[in-house]
């Protein structure tokens, strides 16, 4: 078949690959250099472990506090509330007990894949080194909030997930630059990448080499028609035939969705983070301070500090302030921080659904559409396991999961 890709991220290139490796001819569409891509700039987790959605009792319990402040975890910019309330109300319908506990389900199936999924892709390609085992850790500020999240880490060791309780003298000992964390919990199977741009500039080199065509152009349009999909675009290709369409393009997947009759609840959960040079946190591992609304990740190429979750759709431009304000937290752990200055600020659109889960299944008008997006926060840790999930939709295969609480039609 002739497979074309709109969106060449993490999701869409994990794809490309498992097409090519089903020996189909794979074009990807989009345009150079594209801004906000959370693929350029997370954290870089591959976050199996996580089980839990947006909408959860965590997230309830911190809400309060952090819409009081306008530059804390979770902000939603005044003038965008009218367009984002639709995507509200289903969220608050997604935060009913039983709504969670089927996201947790889902959740789950389709991380406990994902790991396995990263390593065979990695091997594959002998891009093995990208990967990072290292455990992740979460730390508290405070030990009563410790005592809160004791469902979560039950609920976590339920489904089979190691989950190792440290004294202080333990974080201690594994993260001797840490400061002012009264509890701490290590997930030794959780690991990160190098940096998650550099792995996706490896998959694009690699998938280019295997005989893929990326079209540097925006795909504007899908019309089904007998004989094929015609993709046009807005530059000079102008028209692209292909059997089979992929739409990974994240955020921007929406307006294609739309065009095909399917409206799908996906907006954009504006992420900030801040690079430093390598080793100015003098972190071994990732941490995510629970309740703080950011991560920190040591990369190969340098010191991330990330999170927050800012609606304020596409067009407002970035308020580096909150950028701000997540490093002077960050301080609270990292005291050595204070006369520090990140070589890079950045903003991306992390392609959210209400109910934390992505959007994996073929177009209500034509099953020869498949949609792969809205992975929100978790698009590194589940690109390669949807990349077999659509693989396999594509070729009308059976798929290894239950991929009803992923398709559009749930909408």
């Amino acid at each position: 078949m002739r497979v074309a890709i709109i969106g060449a991220g993490i999701v869409g290139l994990a794809t490309a690959h498992a097409m090519l490796d089903r020996g189909h001819e794979v074009v990807l569409v989009e345009p150079g250099g594209k801004q906000g891509r959370p693929t350029d700039g997370n954290a870089g987790w591959i976050a199996h472990t996580d089980i839990m959605p947006l909408a959860s009792p965590k997230a309830w319990r911190n809400l309060p506090r952090w819409l009081l402040d306008p530059l804390g975890p979770l902000t939603i910019r005044p003038g965008y509330l009218p367009q984002l309330a639709p995507w509200l109300a289903r969220f608050i319908l997604a935060s009913s007990p039983h709504r969670i506990k089927a996201s947790i389900t889902a959740i789950r199936d389709i991380n406990a894949e994902a790991l396995p999924a990263w390593k065979g892709l990695l091997s594959s390609l002998n891009l093995d080194d990208h990967l990072r085992e290292r455990g992740i850790l979460s730390v508290w500020r405070r030990h009563s909030s410790f005592v809160q999240a004791q469902d979560i880490l039950e609920r976590q060791r339920s489904f089979g997930i190691p989950v190792d309780i440290l004294t202080l003298d333990d974080l201690a000992r594994l993260e001797p630059a840490l400061r002012n964390a009264e509890a701490a919990v290590l997930y030794p199977d959780a690991c990160h990448v190098s940096d998650p741009a550099l792995l996706a500039a490896d998959l694009m080199r690699i998938a280019l080499e295997r005989g893929a065509t990326h079209v540097p152009e925006h795909a504007l349009r899908l019309e089904p028609r007998e004989g094929g999909v015609h993709v046009r675009t807005d530059g000079a290709t102008a028209e692209i035939i292909a059997d089979q369409v992929v739409v990974a393009a994240g955020v921007w997947s929406r307006s294609l969705a739309q065009q095909l009759g399917d409206r799908i609840p996906l907006d954009t959960e504006r992420g900030y983070n801040a690079t430093y040079a390598k080793g100015t946190f003098s972190l071994i591992r990732p941490i995510m301070f629970e309740g703080e609304g950011f991560v920190a990740t040591p990369l190969d190429t340098g010191d991330r500090v990330g999170g927050a979750v800012e609606f304020a759709g596409l067009e407002a431009p970035p308020n580096h302030s909150r950028t701000d304000a997540m490093v002077q937290r960050l301080t609270g752990f990292l005291p050595h921080l204070q006369a520090e200055t990140p070589a890079k600020r950045w903003m991306g659109f992390r392609p959210s659904i209400p109910d934390s889960l992505p959007v994996v299944g073929p177009a209500g008008k034509d099953e020869r559409i498949v949609y792969a997006f809205g992975h929100g926060h978790y698009g590194l840790t589940q690109a390669a396991i949807t990349s077999r999930l659509v693989a396999d939709l594509l070729e009308r295969k059976p798929v290894g999961i239950d991929l009803n609480p992923f398709l559009p039609q749930r909408f």
